[in-house]
């Protein structure tokens, strides 16, 4: 492919973070501390939310893998749902109850509504437009550099969904914000689109029945070790950026709006970053270089039990970026090896199956960090309604910040040294794959 189709396609990723990484980090915040829905009806809905997601990820990947048309099995679902995945994410924060006017009942059904229809249009567009790297990109070199290019414009999404948020809901709102995100999200996805190619299933290759593929899925130990790791360092992910706006209003003590210098250095180390953790994962191999990012993003997180005042907050926040960047790089790479061997395995390209079961996991993830955000601030004594919160809440949210992410990341290193694609195995993989497009290559020459 050519690079300006690379960097189309990559393109992509600014719209799926801005929109993604605003809800994950501050639809809680916006519910529970603008809005006072009771936090632990925010817990509960996104308990609900985790089991839809039980049924729509790998349901969706499914359908995507059987979907044959004239345009592709991934791209018609991105063209499609674009548009209404914006004005779901828009309606989202510009919700028509108040406390004030009718209790907290029709907000938290209103929020959990919404939630489950942004969270199910995301599924049905990011989930095939991702499913297309592995497809597009079979080489380690070219999914390194594609998946660098992903994680610059996905982090330009974090700076936008996330850093920048303070400064633009402080001084424009809450609505104003949401059309403006959801504006950029429209026109990034607008944009993938003219870099995305599909290759299709071989001729004659039919797809598996539900169940089969189900089996083969769960089964596989490389996905099952990849996907515990990687929904452990999500959970951790998303819990860091959900809690940034109370740790920075009631453990910092600084203005929302600075958080947004907390998150600038973080990602603007992490864009630093991206280039050597691409040299070095292409040098030692996939497995080795995650394995060293979850380490380091372990290590980076202790320093934010005793941060405090704005410019240690900075200071941490830069350190993060360290190992954020070689995570941020990995994930698609190590599930795009799980791909190709399953293709091994089956005969069979199953993206979406694998992308699904992942985002499966991965909302689970995201449920239980809601569930355990909840839970602890609320056992800290948080409570919205009051002008001083008691002391308790300040130790439950350093703890939320720095104990509980490295507890995750302890474990999800430990999973991820039982992931066998390296090595020998990986590169057998691969000169099977590549005799095979050999093959298919010289049978089409011949009909």
């Amino acid at each position: 492919m050519k690079t300006w189709e690379k960097l189309a396609y990559s393109f992509g990723a600014l719209g799926s973070g801005v929109s993604a990484y605003a809800v994950q980090t501050y639809i809680v915040f916006f519910y529970a501390d603008v809005l006072k829905v009771p936090i632990e009806l925010i817990g509960y809905s996104m308990i609900a939310y985790g089991i839809w997601n039980a049924i729509n990820d790998p349901l969706f990947g499914y359908i995507s893998d059987r979907t044959r048309t004239r345009w592709g099995r991934r791209i018609p679902y991105v063209a499609g749902g674009f548009i209404p995945l914006t004005l779901a994410f828009i309606f989202l924060w510009i919700p028509p109850f108040r406390i004030a006017s009718g209790g907290h009942i029709p907000l938290f059904i209103y929020f959990t509504v919404m939630m489950f229809l942004f969270d199910g249009l995301y599924t049905l567009v990011i989930l095939n437009w991702t499913a297309l790297f592995p497809e597009m990109f079979p080489s380690l070199k070219d999914r390194a550099v594609v998946s660098m290019w992903r994680q610059i414009f996905g982090n330009l999404g974090l700076i936008i969904g996330i850093a920048l948020a303070p400064m633009v809901y402080g001084n424009l709102g809450w609505s104003a914000m949401a059309g403006i995100y959801g504006a950029i999200t429209a026109v990034a996805l607008a944009v993938s689109l003219l870099g995305s190619r599909e290759t299709g299933p071989r001729a004659g290759e039919e797809p598996l029945n539900v169940f089969p593929a189900l089996k083969h899925t769960i089964a596989n130990k490389s996905f099952m070790t990849y996907v515990v790791s990687s929904m452990l360092i999500q959970f951790t992910f998303v819990l860091i950026m959900a809690m940034v706006p109370f740790y920075s209003k009631y453990a910092l003590k600084i203005a929302e709006d600075q958080s947004t210098f907390l998150l600038g250095a973080a990602f603007l180390v992490v864009f630093v970053m991206l280039a050597p953790w691409m040299r070095y994962t292409v040098k030692v191999g996939p497995k080795r270089a995650m394995s060293n990012a979850i380490l380091l993003f372990a290590l980076t997180l202790i320093p934010f039990a005793a941060a405090k005042g704005l410019g240690m907050g900075i200071a941490c926040g830069a350190l993060l970026g360290l190992g954020l960047a070689g995570l941020m790089l990995l994930f698609d790479v190590l599930i795009a090896d799980v791909i190709d061997e399953d293709e091994i395995l089956t005969g069979r390209r199953r993206e979406g199956m694998y992308f699904g079961a992942n985002a499966l996991f991965i909302r689970l993830g995201v449920s239980a960090q809601a569930l355990v955000m909840s839970q602890v601030l609320k056992a800290s004594g948080y409570d919205p309604n009051l002008a001083v919160q008691p002391p308790s809440v300040e130790t439950g949210i350093r703890f939320l910040m720095a104990g509980v992410p490295v507890i995750a990341l302890v474990l999800a290193y430990l999973v991820l040294r039982m992931y066998p694609l390296h090595g020998e195995t990986l590169a057998r993989i691969k000169q099977e794959l590549a005799a095979r497009g050999r093959a298919g290559v010289e049978s089409q020459e011949i009909t």
